[in-house]
């Protein structure tokens, strides 16, 4: 497998089709960037607002410029009266983007710049991973979708705006990035040095069994996702697939047309892809005109699979006949769109418009879809990092022994037991993990001995044949051909 990072992106996004973009109309003018001179009462007031609510802000703009004990920015005052509006929602989709932060999401949506690999959320407060990638930098460091990023190098980001905790996250290629993160179930904070990268453009990647299964893994739904999708697809075909399984486990998602245009290969002509319902309960379906296929189709999910991802399962399960294997997906129901000519300086901003709706009028927002086949994976694929500031040892009793334990499990050394209590059973493995890596022998693990047991087991999670998830989907593909024989 090969390796690859994939974006930070600001949100978990989702970017509208030119159609329903121009469905937004009619903009309230107080949204719209004074022009220079007027300052901040000029900036927030016009139309759209009650005579009461502009004396308001004009009162407390004008209170700041005339009594606050140094001078201010007015730029950032405007700014902060946007992402107040915003943040009052109480949406995590919905945000305004400065200009750097802005040019940050076009390069994702591009699908290309330097992150750790993880996309992450606001909720309730908190910085939330709504998923990291698969490959990247995060999710090789332990990361999860779900885990709360409390600091990041020492910095606490309780109370932050989203798009500022963005910024201390992202960094240089080369960086480290020093994560203190919240995990549910456990009491404590655990931390992560995650080391930024550069992001891949690469988001399909596309392989054939032996049986003539093709198995195409969609990392996020970027630009040009849809024509490296139908490059690879034809590829497979030519090959003379038989069926197909589509992996968008921990893919945070992307651009709607995309997937729209991606999901329309498979669902015959006429069968809806997904719905979108505006506040006012009127919905627009948007049906397939494609052809669909004769093979079965199988989509693989977890936790990390999120929007767009949830839209193709979705769009394959009800309206193709695909099984959905795997875990329940993340839950993210909402459309956003995204307007970048507004203020004329570069910034924008991203608003939730719409629901939308798998095609049997599901809305699956905070609930996410269950899979058909339920295949959770290894307990080491989720196992935490070991923290490698003290040396680990006989007759210890901690997480991280129980983490070494649970990665000596996986890559097959025999231990009595998972449950933190260092005994001799797991000193023996450490022996034998040391001997087969030509480490010292000491049956104590180290930093040395931490990072090599780490190290392997992620090779050991990327080598397929070890993917017990993916392996049930393709054996659920070999059968249904059966079946039709």
């Amino acid at each position: 497998m090969r390796k690859r990072t994939v974006a930070l992106l600001v949100i978990a996004m989702m970017v509208l089709s030119s159609v329903l973009t121009l469905a937004v109309v009619n903009l309230p003018s107080f949204v719209q960037r004074a022009s220079m001179g007027q300052g901040v009462i000029g900036a927030l007031s016009g139309g759209g607002l009650t005579d009461q609510e502009q004396s308001k802000l004009s009162t407390v703009a004008s209170l700041i410029e005339n009594n606050y004990y140094q001078n201010v920015d007015e730029n950032k005052l405007v700014d902060g009266a946007i992402n107040g509006m915003l943040e009052a929602l109480g949406d995590p989709y919905s945000s305004y983007m400065d200009t750097d932060t802005a040019g940050q999401f076009s390069e994702s949506i591009a699908g290309s710049f330097t992150g750790i690999g993880a996309e992450v959320s606001e909720d309730n407060g908190n910085v939330v991973i709504v998923s990291p990638i698969k490959g990247s930098p995060a999710e090789k460091a332990g990361l999860r979708a779900k885990d709360v990023i409390v600091s990041v190098n020492g910095e606490n980001l309780s109370g932050k705006e989203l798009n500022a905790s963005v910024a201390k996250i992202r960094g240089e290629k080369g960086s480290t990035a020093k994560l203190e993160v919240k995990r549910a179930g456990s009491s404590d904070t655990m931390t992560f040095d995650i080391v930024r990268d550069d992001i891949a453009m690469e988001t399909v990647y596309a392989r054939m069994t032996k049986d003539k299964i093709g198995v195409i893994e969609i990392t996020q739904f970027s630009l040009n996702t849809a024509q490296r999708f139908e490059e690879e697809l034809q590829k497979l075909d030519a090959q003379g697939m038989k069926g197909l399984v589509i992996d968008v486990r921990n893919n945070p998602g992307g651009v709607l047309s995309v997937v729209e245009e991606m999901a329309e290969q498979f669902v015959p002509k006429g069968k809806a892809l997904v719905q979108v319902e505006d506040k006012n309960g009127q919905r627009q379906v948007t049906n397939s005109d494609g052809q669909g296929v004769n093979y079965p189709i199988a989509v693989v999910t977890n936790g990390g699979s999120a929007s767009a991802s949830e839209i193709l399962a979705g769009a394959l399960k009800q309206s193709a006949g695909a099984t959905l294997y795997g875990e329940t997906t993340y839950g993210k129901g909402t459309v956003q769109t995204s307007m970048d000519n507004l203020f004329n300086d570069g910034s924008l901003i991203k608003i939730t418009i719409a629901k939308w709706l798998t095609p049997n009028g599901d809305w699956i927002h905070k609930k996410g879809i269950k899979p058909d086949v339920k295949v959770a994976p290894p307990d080491y694929y989720t196992v935490t990092p070991i923290n490698k500031d003290k040396t680990l040892k006989y007759d210890m009793n901690n997480n991280d022994v129980k983490s070494a334990q649970i990665m000596l499990a996986g890559l097959d050394y025999k231990v009595d037991r998972k449950d933190g209590y260092f005994d001799r059973s797991t000193e023996a493995a450490v022996q034998a993990f040391q001997k087969a890596y030509k480490l010292t022998v000491n049956g104590t693990i180290d930093a040395k001995t931490a990072a090599a047991l780490e190290a392997e087991l992620i090779k050991h999670i990327q080598d397929p044949q070890y993917d017990v998830q993916l392996n049930k989907a393709i054996a659920g593909v070999k059968q249904k051909l059966s079946a039709t024989k």
